[in-house]
């Protein structure tokens, strides 16, 4: 993946984030959750994006 598509996928979770905290009334505890689970994803698929966590697409869920 090109480094300028990687940028522009990032600063897009990062506005549509900013939206949802700033424009969509919710309770501090679920922002706090939503906020977790999106950094720990993108966390995650850098990791893979980077090829540092490859084991991941070994494991499978179910049958």
């Amino acid at each position: 993946m090109p480094l300028v598509n990687l940028i522009v996928v990032l600063i897009v979770v990062g506005v549509i984030l900013w939206l949802i905290n700033n424009y969509l009334p919710m309770d501090g505890k679920i922002k706090s959750i939503l906020n977790g689970v999106v950094v720990i994803t993108v966390m995650i698929w850098l990791l893979r994006v980077f090829g540092l966590l490859d084991s991941l697409s070994t494991i499978h869920i179910g049958k």
